[in-house]
């Protein structure tokens, strides 16, 4: 009888566990907020109430706002106010920790959440509900996962340069060769047929001259099953590139035409700060208003000091000093005119053709790397690829998102018992 009834409970525990999570999904599925803690950035509020249950959704708390988009334009351009660079995740976190910024729940920032920030889509908008097993923590298929529609916080462009930013110094992906090596379109060329990476091979001729070339790295390490490969002397794609640039980018008036579009976006951008602004100016003054309440009621006898008051004046007085904080930030993001300075572009146009055109092979590459993502080599065509976005941040001054900082320096300690 015991085996019997225990049959019984386990099959009625498992039927209960999928009616709630048939539940919680259909829950999702209407933009509802399950119950768990919200990302940083986020609050809980009450959408609606059905009898006695109240469904919540998710939005935008000002003051955590700001310290998401500090992380994003951190890690993608740097800090202007703060004369920060663009850094990584490591930095970032120090950088977070030194200086008081604190998480969801009070504690100190960490790789692995840092990264998490960066890479959560809640934070554009989409937050994906039930990707992973509660028991084994395996991911899900896509057809059981669940988005649901949040205010976004971060712009989608912005997004996308921070993903292309992370795969491109992961490790594994960026070789130090990319940066150190001496050829000049290393990890910038690519094989328009397999869209593996351009590397240097040599030849000799017939009357024994040696020559150069770049060839497709998938071909010439896994033979033609893989790519058929393409081929391009060295020294011809390397001028048909600089010459390309300098005779159809780095004119002052390809460059204004280029970056026309970008007027509108920043000030599009501009009109966002402004309501940050408001939201927080408005949490501000509703800070100063619970403390004048209660400074009042102490004043008036309605209540006494106790330990209890006085971590609740301490807290209030936090957020209050967190929402200034905030708001300084978000003021100094707005200060930036919506217009293109015609001086500042020709100065860079010409700037830039005299360093492609005399400049050391590595400072020319850093420079190619600043403008282009990619250069894709057919076998009639050779295309240029770049960011508009990565081309407004190098004429305005600051550092460019996808910047490359060396990672081995191959002469640092020669063999010698101490560093001189």
């Amino acid at each position: 009888m015991r085996q019997i009834i225990g049959i019984f409970d386990e099959y009625t525990s498992k039927e209960n566990g999928k009616n709630v999570t048939r539940a919680m999904k259909e829950n999702a599925r209407q933009g509802f907020w399950n119950g768990a803690s919200p990302p940083l950035g986020y609050t809980i509020v009450e959408a609606e109430k059905r009898g006695q249950k109240i469904k919540k959704r998710l939005a935008i708390d000002p003051v955590e706002a700001e310290t998401v988009r500090l992380i994003y334009r951190l890690y993608c351009e740097g800090d202007r106010p703060t004369n920060t660079p663009a850094i990584g995740l490591k930095q970032i976190v120090n950088w977070l920790n030194s200086r008081g910024y604190r998480t969801k729940k009070g504690g100190s920032f960490g790789v692995g959440p840092t990264h998490h920030i960066l890479t959560n889509t809640a934070y554009i908008g989409r937050w994906r509900y039930n990707t992973r097993s509660a028991k084994t923590r395996e991911k899900k298929p896509e057809a059981e996962i669940v988005e649901i529609a949040v205010p976004a916080i971060i712009d989608q462009s912005t997004f996308d340069r921070v993903q292309a930013k992370l795969a491109a110094n992961n490790p594994h992906v960026t070789a130090p060769r990319v940066v150190n090596g001496p050829i000049l379109l290393t990890g910038l060329a690519t094989c328009a047929h397999c869209g593996g990476g351009m590397t240097q091979r040599t030849g000799t001729s017939s009357s024994g001259r040696v020559y150069t070339y770049y060839a497709c790295a998938s071909r010439a390490q896994k033979g033609p099953t893989a790519c058929k490969g393409n081929s391009i002397p060295m020294a011809f794609l390397d001028d048909l590139v600089l010459r390309a640039i300098k005779e159809k980018l780095l004119t002052p008036e390809r460059l204004v035409e280029c970056l026309a579009g970008l007027v509108e976006k920043r000030q599009a951008r501009n009109a966002q700060i402004d309501q940050r602004l408001i939201s927080l100016q408005a949490q501000i003054v509703e800070v100063e208003d619970r403390l004048k309440r209660l400074y009042r009621s102490i004043e008036d006898g309605i209540v006494e000091i106790d330990d209890l008051l006085k971590d609740r004046i301490t807290c209030l007085k936090a957020e209050r000093e967190n929402a200034k904080a905030a708001l300084e930030r978000a003021q100094a993001q707005g200060t930036n005119a919506a217009s293109l300075d015609p001086e500042k572009v020709a100065r860079f146009a010409a700037l830039m053709s005299e360093l492609l055109e005399n400049g050391e092979t590595p400072a020319r590459k850093a420079y190619l790397r600043t403008l282009l993502s990619t250069i894709v080599v057919g076998e009639k065509t050779v295309r240029i690829i770049g960011s508009k976005d990565v081309l407004q941040a190098a004429i305005s001054g600051n550092r460019p998102p996808n910047a490359h900082v060396r990672g081995l320096g191959p002469e640092w300690r020669t063999r010698q018992e101490s560093n001189l």
